[in-house]
C-alpha cells in the first residue's frame, strides 16, 4: 500500500501560508535541497487541492532543473469541484469524494503520494486517518500573520520518527499520526 506524505514548510510561529512566505527560501542550503529532492524523487505522484495546483501550474512549467523536471512530469491528482481544466502536464482533476479517492489511490501499486502544504486536502486526510507521514520543515523566522498549520478546532496526536537539522537553522521533523 502506498503512503501519503505531507511536506510542509512552516515558521517557528506555526505559519505555513500567508501574504509573504518568501523568507523560507533564504534558509535553503545544499543538504536541505538534497533532502527535499530525495523525497520528491522517491514519490510517484502528487496530491493537491485547487489553490496549490494553480500556484504550482503557474510557477513550475517554465523551469528546467531537476526539481522542475520531476514535478512537471510526475502524475498530479488535483482535488477540486471548482477547477474547470487542468492543462499542466500529467494533471488529473478528481471531483469525487476525497476520502474514497485517496483510499483508492493508496491501494494502487506504486510509490508514495506527496502533498506539499497543509490546506483543506491535508486537513481532510489527517481527519480521516489517510495521512501516513507529516514532514514539517521548521524555518527560524517569525511571520507574525498568515494561515496557521492547524486550525483551532483540529486535534491530532503524532509520534516523532526522525529529526534532521540543517546548517541555516531549518529543522525537519518527521511524524506519524497516531490514533
Amino acid at each position: 500500500m502506498r503512503n501519503v506524505i505531507e511536506y510542509t514548510l512552516i515558521s517557528i510561529d506555526g505559519v505555513f501560508a500567508g501574504t509573504d512566505t518568501s523568507g523560507f527560501f533564504s534558509y535553503r542550503d545544499e543538504a536541505y535541497l538534497r533532502d527535499g529532492l530525495g523525497q520528491l524523487l522517491a514519490c510517484d505522484a502528487m496530491l493537491m487541492g485547487r489553490t496549490t495546483y494553480e500556484n504550482f501550474a503557474r510557477i513550475w512549467p517554465g523551469r528546467n532543473h531537476m526539481w522542475a523536471e520531476r514535478i512537471n512530469t510526475m502524475p498530479k491528482y488535483v482535488f477540486s469541484s471548482m477547477l474547470e481544466r487542468a492543462e499542466w502536464n500529467n494533471s488529473t482533476i478528481i471531483r469525487g469524494d476525497v476520502v474514497e479517492e485517496v483510499t483508492r489511490l493508496k491501494q494502487q501499486e506504486g510509490g508514495d503520494l506527496l502533498i506539499y502544504g497543509h490546506g483543506l486536502l491535508g486537513q481532510t486526510l489527517l481527519k480521516h486517518r489517510l495521512l501516513d507521514v507529516l514532514d514539517l520543515s521548521i524555518h527560524p523566522l517569525v511571520l507574525g500573520q498568515g494561515r496557521l498549520l492547524f486550525r483551532q478546532d483540529e486535534s491530532a496526536h503524532f509520534r516523532l520518527v526522525a529529526v534532521k537539522s540543517f546548517l541555516k537553522g531549518v529543522v525537519k521533523l518527521t511524524y506519524e499520526p497516531q490514533p
